[in-house]
């Protein structure tokens, strides 16, 4: 996420730190370099002329100037700018209201729109404790219909039904009610897209809005399409009341643009982003937090929240338990672990939040994949429950075995068991506590998932 804007920003601002103060033509040449970047990650042209502004303005100040350390006031002065360009802080949804609350989503056609109300509606279950209905009043895509119904099965959401015969408003009425007579604490309804703004989906959703009057109205966007995103976002704000914006796809977005273009085209705070396609990548949108990850400072706040929200903390006491007791870290334990890092969205989600990722060679990264986490599990799921618990056992026909079962080569099987033998070390070292060994063990682990 944001990996070309990271890239050149650190590369930028590194520079600086070697300066044994801030002239202005050291200022001069970084801010220009700072602009390069922020127009080949696609911001809006007026976003980036502020920010310049202001940063300049910042950086000729006297405290940055006769600061002990100028680069590093440079770099501090950036990231706040960053976090005040993208809205300076989380904005939460407001679902004070007679229950249901009712949240409205807008958007194009293709931005993720009926995905991100299920997300949505698992984001509001598993964190808000909120019971939660979804309805999808696109009377235009039987499969969109569809689409949520299986969604909101799987996550246990309560989906009501709609008929390509009926009108928007009506279907939205009708699941309204019904979620009153249910207790429902929110109802999210998923509205028809268009493959680009016009009249009459304008009229459509204007007079559904009018009809339902939503506490929170929030409008869908593929951060992929850069500042076409804000563009878009700005027309539909000037055409209904929107209260916030979620962010798709960011998880592809190398640029960052409609990050940073949005809130100050729009006014409207960025309140959730997408960061992948399983239902529980939804985050809420902390600016301070994807500036320092922009910055290349990671996010090991964010990071720490998810593990406590994700990992599951029965098994993960049972777990070190065991190992204080003496008893051998085996391959059922090692499957818990890769499944537990499945939860968190994979390797590369977790790196993406680590400080320094942006200098780990591209090469390295592009070589994270987190198919293998699956097929690793794979591998373990092959055998026997005597093999797992005692990887002794396995030798030359068992691995022969075992590759085949799974469907993958001997060499596959060699390598999970090596990584598996590497976290063995580690854990006998949790079991010694020592810490410094521990971490030196778990970086060594992470290196060999990378290859």
């Amino acid at each position: 996420m944001f990996d070309n804007l990271t890239d050149r920003l650190s590369n930028t601002l590194k520079k600086l730190k070697g300066q044994g103060r801030l002239t202005e033509d050291n200022i001069k040449e970084t801010l220009r370099e700072v602009r390069m970047a922020l127009l080949e990650a696609d911001v809006s042209l007026s976003v980036v002329t502020d920010f310049i502004a202001r940063v300049k303005e910042g950086a000729l100040g006297q405290e940055v100037q006769t600061s002990l350390s100028p680069g590093q006031s440079m770099i501090k002065l950036v990231q706040s700018e960053l976090v005040k360009v993208m809205g300076e802080a989380n904005e939460g949804l407001n679902l004070k209201a007679v229950p249901p609350a009712i949240i409205l989503m807008a958007g194009l056609q293709g931005a993720g729109k009926t995905t991100t109300v299920a997300k949505l509606g698992r984001w509001l279950q598993e964190n808000q404790k909120k019971k939660v209905g979804v309805v999808s009043a696109d009377v235009y895509r039987p499969a969109a219909i569809k689409q949520l119904q299986m969604l909101a099965n799987e996550l246990n959401l309560d989906f009501f039904d709609s008929d390509l015969t009926q009108q928007p408003v009506d279907i939205a009425k009708n699941a309204i009610e019904a979620a009153r007579k249910k207790f429902l604490d929110v109802i999210i309804i998923d509205t028809a897209g268009r493959l680009h703004i016009d009249d009459e989906m304008m009229g459509e959703i204007k007079a559904l809005h009018a009809a339902i009057n939503p506490v929170e109205t929030l409008f869908v966007v593929d951060s992929m399409t850069g500042q076409d995103a804000a563009i878009t976002a700005k027309a539909f704000n000037d055409a209904l009341p929107l209260t916030g914006i979620i962010l798709t796809k960011a998880d592809g977005d190398a640029r960052g643009g409609a990050a940073l273009s949005i809130r100050h085209i729009t006014g409207k705070p960025i309140k959730f982003i997408g960061v992948g396609e399983k239902t529980n990548a939804l985050e809420p949108f902390y600016p301070d937090r994807i500036a320092s990850r922009i910055l290349g400072m990671g996010d090991v706040l964010g990071l720490i929240e998810e593990i406590e929200q994700k990992v599951n903390k029965e098994k993960a006491e049972k777990l070190v338990k065991k190992i204080q007791k003496g008893k051998s870290f085996d391959l059922e334990d090692f499957r818990e672990q890769l499944q537990e890092m499945e939860r968190m969205g994979g390797v590369s989600s977790m790196l993406d939040k680590l400080p320094g990722m942006n200098a780990v060679p591209s090469e390295m990264k592009n070589k994270v994949n987190d198919k293998m986490l699956a097929r690793q599990i794979g591998v373990i799921n092959s055998m026997t429950m005597q093999e797992r618990r005692f990887p002794d056992l396995i030798k030359g026909n068992r691995k022969k075995r075992i590759a085949e079962g799974c469907g993958q080569e001997l060499h596959d099987v060699n390598r999970m068991l090596k990584q598996f033998l590497m976290m063995q070390k580690m854990m006998k070292k949790l079991k010694t506590g020592n810490m410094a060994n521990m971490m030196r063990g778990l970086k060594s682990n992470v290196r060999s998932m990378r290859r």
